[in-house]
This record gives structure tokens, C-alpha cells and sequence, in this order.
């Protein structure tokens, strides 16, 4: 059964804390491990590992900090099936589902290769007389990264490549729940030479996390997470003088025009809705058919396709989606279920019951289509964060967008057409952060930033981008006027060009 330890300094560090958390791995239900909950204390000395570190990463010069970034990002591509394979024997996604995930991580770092580019900043000569003026990004110091269960690989990298290509140093606790990838991924990055105490990694759960938001020398602090942490985590930590970006939960809508295509809506749908089990912020999980006929053709194509979905464990290569995360949650998503049949929904396909031969101790959930979801259900209302795709017809355009305008998260969302006037409507008219026109999960590019609406996002930036640089740096802007240019005797008024 393996253990888990800290990385303070370079070093691993076993916890000395006796509160532990076991393990699992979610397609036989066994316990693979077993995780020490770290200390206020220990996350103590993995920030002041990082504020030793500090001064001669914060010089480094931006050049030399890409190229660190570069090998980091070669030895990533050489281990991707070794970290794949991390992510699934704990999280439970399918092999292939793993690879995307950390090749959407490694494009994050490929951006940081770039950091000497997205630093450089502005200047202007002859603001004054003889006076010139430019602006420079500089490090905030230490920062943290408190991330979530569903991408242990990528999320993480959605941080702590930007903050340390930016100059600062970071400490990271990764989720209790799935450990492995994060502790894979760092061995990879102090193989690539970086400094001791650049990246640190503690694990552990509330504890720690208070301890980060109320810690005086970390200066910003980013989250992924549900909607009730994320806002608890951005009022904490702001109250303690630190920069929060607090990512929260979501309910994705996809609205399916009369003229879109029916077969790809539905295919589209299966991976959005479906894959990595609904286990993903920008699951679709609430399709939205404008008139009834749309509807009934879409329900109609859907049904069949759910029914069939190949379930399984991530060492099938034919499994589409496999377990949830922990079984805990498979009873809360069974929960919602039932709760859905409760309010009256109409079950289509029924996921409760799903076994598999082999793996009965599994945290299986089949598939789960209803049709006929009003807007004042629950599993309307919240997020499942499950395979469980929830069909709301509209009448017509206005009541479709109004659906998807009203609901309290607008983290992402879709519409299927072949009408561009419509499409390019709705992308004006929508209020949610990230939209997607024929595509269903429009997770932004590493080159641009990720980042919702409403209560999908708390603070003023969003990740990775050209957004995280921002966010991980300050704004210095210097005005210069050597001596040839001083006139003698003071000046009292406010400087003009006048």
C-alpha cells in the first residue's frame, strides 16, 4: 500500500501528523494507499522553504526560467502514460481520458516557455520634457494552489507553471482523494533542475487550508473547486490581504437549435455529458432542445446512445467512462437520481444498479438520461458533477437563453445551429464565461484564459493565459528624467506637459 509524503525544499518529508485519509481505487473499491494530513506547522515550513528560495528565482532571469520550463515540459511528454496511469488508478477516467488531461496541462507549460515574451512591457519616450516612461511585471512573491479531485494532473498545472515562470516560488496541496499524479509530476520537476523550495507540495485538508489563507507569507492564493468552497476560500483569503482566484462550480446548458445537426448534437453530447463520468466543470450536463420536435429527435438519438455507453475500468481500452472517484460520491450522484424521479422528471435511461462483472465493488454509475426537467428541480438547480444528462425543453430562442442567463453559475455553455445569426446572438446575449459555438466543452486554449460567470468565478482574474501572468504578477510603471533635462529649483504643482 503506498504512502505519500511531503516535498518541502526539494526534499520528500513524511507528515508527522497521526490524522490520515485512505486511498482508493474507485474501479475495485480497495484501498491503494494511504495519505498523512499534514500539519498548520508543516505547511509552515514548506512556505518558508519557499520564501528561501525566493530572492534568487525572483532573479533569475525570465530566459533562464523558460528553459527550466522547457525540460520540465520534454520529461512530461516522456512520462505521459506513467502519469496517465496515476490519474486513473486513483481518479477512475479512462487511460485515453487521462492523456487529455495532461496534455492539456503540458500546453499550459509550453505557454510558460514563453515567459520572457509575456513579461516584456511597455514604454514611451518624451511622456516630458527630456522624461520617459515604462512599465514591468514583477513577482508577487510566494503563492499557493488548493486544487480538486477531478483533474489532479492539469488543474495543478493550470497554476504553479504560470506563478514560478512569472519569478515567484509556490507551495501546492493537491486533493486528498487523488494524490498520486501530483507527487509523480513533481519528481518530473525537480528531475528538470529547478531550484529547491521553488515548488513545494503538502498534503492535507481543512488544516491546511486555513493555514494558506491566513499564512502572512503567501501572497496570492488560487482554488478550484465547488461553488461554497470557492467563496469561502476567496472571502478568507482576501480578509487576509492576499489575491484570490476562486474557481467554482458549474451547470453547463447546451441549446440545440431546430436546424443543427442531430446525430453530432448527440455525439457531442455523449462526450460532454458522459465522459470522465461528468466529473468535470465543463460537463454539459443540461441540454436545452428549442420546440418540441427538436426535442423528441433528441431524445431520441440520446437514448440508444447512453443505453450503450461502454463502461468500465480505465485498463479497458474500449471503456468510454469509468467510476466515480469515491463512494461517497457514487451515493450522492445515486442520490440526485432518485431525487430527479421524485420531482417528476422522466427517467429515459436509469444508471442506479450498473454492475460489472469482475469489479461489482466498484463506484460504478451507468448513464443517466431524463427528459422533461423543469427549471425548480434539484437536478436542475445543482451540480451533479455525474453521468447523469438532464433534457429541458424550451419553447422557442428567448426562453432558451433566458434559462441559461437566470441560472447562478455561467461557467460555460453551447449552442448547435447552422444559423450564424443566431449563433453569433447567443454569443453576445449570453452571460457566461466561456461559450461554445458547435463545440461542447469550450475549454479555452493554454494561450487564452479559462474562466467563468456569476458564481463560477471569485476575484477579478481568470486562469492560466495571458489572465494568470496577470494574476501572478504586479504592475510597476517607472518614469525616468536624467539630469540634463532638471531645471534647477523646485516645482510645486502637479507635473503637466504644460
Amino acid at each position: 500500500m503506498e504512502t505519500f509524503t511531503n516535498i518541502i525544499g526539494g526534499a520528500a518529508v513524511a507528515s508527522a501528523s497521526t490524522r490520515t485519509v485512505p486511498v482508493f481505487n474507485p474501479a475495485t473499491g480497495e484501498q491503494s494507499g494511504e495519505l498523512a494530513l499534514s500539519t498548520a506547522a508543516e505547511l509552515d515550513a514548506a512556505v518558508q522553504a519557499a520564501v528561501k528560495a525566493l530572492p534568487a528565482w525572483a532573479n533569475t532571469p525570465p530566459l533562464k526560467r523558460a528553459r527550466f520550463m522547457f525540460r520540465f515540459k520534454e520529461l512530461l511528454e516522456a512520462n505521459a502514460d506513467r502519469i496517465a496511469r496515476a490519474i486513473s488508478a486513483e481518479h477512475g477516467k479512462t487511460h485515453d481520458d487521462a492523456l487529455g488531461e495532461l496534455q492539456r496541462g503540458v500546453e499550459v507549460v509550453e505557454f510558460c516557455c514563453g515567459i520572457p515574451h509575456l513579461l516584456k512591457g511597455e514604454f514611451s519616450r518624451h511622456v516630458g520634457p527630456a522624461i520617459d516612461t515604462h512599465s514591468d511585471r514583477q513577482p508577487l512573491g510566494v503563492c499557493a494552489g488548493i486544487t480538486p479531485f477531478n483533474f489532479p494532473a492539469m488543474v495543478p498545472m493550470w497554476m504553479y507553471p504560470v506563478a514560478i515562470a512569472c519569478g515567484n516560488t509556490f507551495v501546492l496541496k493537491p486533493s486528498e482523494r487523488d494524490p498520486g499524479a501530483s507527487m509523480v509530476i513533481a519528481e518530473l520537476f525537480r528531475e528538470a533542475g529547478f531550484p529547491e523550495g521553488v515548488l513545494n507540495v503538502v498534503h492535507g485538508d481543512k488544516e491546511v487550508v486555513d493555514a494558506i489563507l491566513t499564512h502572512p507569507d503567501i501572497k496570492a492564493v488560487s482554488f478550484v473547486g465547488s461553488t461554497p468552497i470557492a467563496e469561502y476560500v476567496y472571502r478568507t483569503g482576501t480578509a487576509h490581504g492576499k489575491r484570490v482566484q476562486a474557481l467554482g462550480g458549474a451547470k453547463n446548458h447546451m441549446v440545440i437549435m431546430p436546424d443543427a445537426d442531430m446525430d453530432k448534437a448527440a455525439d457531442a453530447l455523449m462526450g460532454a455529458g458522459y465522459g470522465s463520468a461528468g466529473e468535470r466543470c465543463m460537463a454539459i450536463s443540461v441540454a436545452v432542445p428549442v420546440g418540441e420536435e427538436t426535442a423528441d429527435k433528441l431524445v431520441e438519438t440520446l437514448a440508444p446512445r447512453v443505453s450503450a455507453l461502454k463502461i468500465g475500468p480505465s485498463t479497458d481500452p474500449d471503456a468510454e467512462m469509468g467510476p466515480l472517484v469515491t463512494k461517497q460520491h457514487m451515493d450522492k450522484v445515486l442520490g440526485y437520481i432518485e431525487t430527479g424521479v421524485e420531482e417528476g422528471a422522466e427517467l429515459v435511461v436509469d444508471g442506479r444498479g450498473f454492475s460489472l462483472q469482475g469489479y461489482e465493488n466498484g463506484y460504478f454509475v451507468g448513464g443517466t438520461l431524463f427528459d422533461r426537467v423543469t427549471t425548480d428541480m434539484r437536478i436542475y438547480k445543482e451540480e451533479i458533477f455525474g453521468p447523469v444528462l438532464s433534457v429541458a425543453r424550451a419553447p422557442d430562442y428567448e426562453e432558451a437563453v433566458r434559462m441559461v442567463n437566470e441560472h447562478e453559475y455561467g461557467n460555460g455553455t453551447a449552442i448547435f445551429t447552422r444559423d450564424g445569426d443566431a449563433a453569433r446572438t447567443f454569443a453576445d446575449q449570453i452571460e457566461v464565461g466561456m461559450v461554445g459555438i458547435n463545440v461542447p466543452i469550450p475549454v479555452p486554449v493554454a494561450y487564452h484564459s479559462f474562466g467563468g460567470w456569476k458564481r463560477s468565478l471569485f476575484g477579478d482574474h481568470s486562469i492560466y493565459g495571458p489572465e494568470g501572468v496577470h494574476f501572478y504578477t504586479r504592475l510597476k510603471t517607472v518614469t525616468t528624467r536624467w539630469p540634463d533635462g532638471i531645471k534647477s529649483g523646485a516645482a510645486f504643482a502637479f507635473p503637466t506637459m504644460n
